[in-house]
This record gives C-alpha cells, sequence and structure tokens, in this order.
C-alpha cells in the first residue's frame, strides 16, 4: 500500500508546490482547493476548507478510494493587512476562519482515520509571523500564533496513537500570496501613512524572498521524515531570527519589530 496524502490549498504558491513535490516521490496526492488549476499526477478536490461538511465529505471520499490517508498538509490560507482600529470584525473573522479553522476542519476530518490506523503525520503550515506578530498584519499573526499553539498541543493529544503533528512557519515567499494580500489602508492618514509603509516593506521583502518551489520541498520533506519535534522555521536566517526573539527582553524585541514594521 502505498503512502496517501492530502494537501490543502493546493492550487498555487507554496501548497502547489509541496503537492507537486510529494507526488514526485511517489506519494499518492489529493489536492483540495476552491479553484481546479490542473496539475498531472495529483487529483484534484473542490472544497472550501471553511465548510466542514464539504470538507468532511471529501475526506470521506479519499478514504473510500484509498483506504488510507497518511499525510495531511494544512495550507490553505490568505493574508489581510491594515490597522486593527479600523479592521472590520468580519474581515478578521474571516482570516481566522480560513487560515485556523480552516486547519481545525481539515484535521479533524483525518484524524478518527489516523487514530484507527494508529499512524499519521499532519503538517500545518503557519509563519514566521505566528512567532514573530507584524504589526498592521495583526489578524494575520493572531491565526498563525494560533495554528502554532494548536499543533505543539495537538502534537502531545495524538502522541500515543502513532500519530505526528507540527507547524512549519515559512518567512518571505515570492508568491501570489502578495498579491492576493487583501489590503486595507483605512485610517492611513489618522496613522501618519504608516499602514501603507509598513505593508511596502513587508511586500518589498516577500517579493525577493524565498522561492515556493524551496518552500514547498521543505515541507514536503517533513511530511515524509520519520520523527518530527512540534515548530519548524524555513530557512537558516528566519530560524535565527525566531531564536534571537525569544532570547531578547520582550520589551526590545518588540520595540525592533515597531522599529522595522510600524516607525
Amino acid at each position: 500500500m502505498g503512502t496517501v496524502a492530502i494537501v490543502t490549498g493546493g492550487s498555487s504558491g507554496i501548497g502547489r508546490e509541496t503537492a507537486r513535490c510529494l507526488m514526485e516521490q511517489g506519494i499518492t496526492v489529493y489536492e483540495f482547493s476552491r479553484r481546479d488549476t490542473k496539475a498531472v499526477g495529483i487529483t484534484h478536490f473542490s472544497v472550501d476548507v471553511t465548510d466542514e461538511p464539504s470538507v468532511q465529505a471529501a475526506v470521506q471520499a479519499v478514504f473510500e478510494q484509498e483506504k488510507h490517508i497518511d499525510i495531511l498538509v494544512n495550507c490553505a490560507g490568505f493574508g489581510i493587512s491594515g490597522a486593527v482600529e479600523f479592521t472590520e470584525l468580519q474581515d478578521a473573522k474571516r482570516q481566522l476562519d480560513v487560515n485556523f479553522f480552516g486547519t481545525v476542519n481539515c484535521t479533524k476530518a483525518v484524524l478518527p482515520i489516523m487514530h484507527r490506523q494508529r499512524k499519521g503525520k499532519i503538517v500545518c503550515v503557519s509563519s514566521v509571523a505566528g512567532a514573530i506578530p507584524i504589526p498592521f498584519q495583526t489578524f494575520y499573526s493572531v491565526s498563525k500564533s494560533a495554528i502554532n499553539a494548536y499543533a505543539t498541543a495537538l502534537a502531545n493529544e495524538v502522541r500515543p496513537y502513532g500519530i505526528q503533528v507540527c507547524a512549519v512557519q515559512p518567512g518571505d515567499i515570492a508568491s501570489g500570496f502578495t498579491d492576493a494580500r487583501a489590503k486595507s489602508a483605512a485610517g492611513d492618514r489618522e496613522y501618519g501613512g504608516r499602514i501603507s509603509r509598513s505593508v511596502r516593506v513587508m511586500e518589498k521583502d516577500e517579493r525577493s524572498g524565498m522561492s515556493p518551489a524551496q518552500a514547498g520541498a521543505y515541507i514536503a520533506g517533513l511530511a515524509l521524515k520519520k520523527n518530527v519535534k512540534p515548530l519548524y522555521a524555513i530557512g537558516a536566517v528566519y530560524k535565527l531570527f525566531c531564536v534571537i526573539m525569544r532570547l531578547l527582553p520582550c520589551r526590545f524585541s518588540n520595540w525592533l519589530l515597531y522599529m522595522i514594521y510600524a516607525k
């Protein structure tokens, strides 16, 4: 019996490259996303990760076809930016609904199967912003921080059943994610132009960042790794940033973030 993987958000960016890398390793890959962008060797399911019944039905269909599910990679997500004061509550809820609760829906759907199998690997794509919260991308950072806590706690809940869970934190990635970001400049005048300046800095870094192919290869490697730890950052620079931010006094580390992204 070959290995079977589900990759959410697999129609573009990191998700697409992760699915491709897994497929090239001989894994049977099912891709869940709202858009069907044809990829040779990968089976697409039209799924909105925020729709729990749809997720459950798709996972059940994969299980009925394959009789087992070995890997879930939660890549589905998007970003919003803007000042907390001027962000509509419905937009903040949508951010959490897709990024965090979408991950919860998909994970919850595969857990009973993996529990019965006594094995499985779940990789949740977070962000360095989950460990280092970025001003004017607050709700995006909150959604990714929630994924970090969720994956870390869940890993201990399911450890006795042979199921491994981890969160992986990419940094700046040169992908369509940047152009797809839902940007709001509401309040920029009241904030002295700091909202738009902050987003420009972030997007400049993203456009010169790691390729989705590199990130996808790393995530696919984690999915196939025998044993994983709870949290990973992609790239030596971002690993170093995460360590430094943990070691520095919070007051100082947050001041540094202010100087880079919010001054």
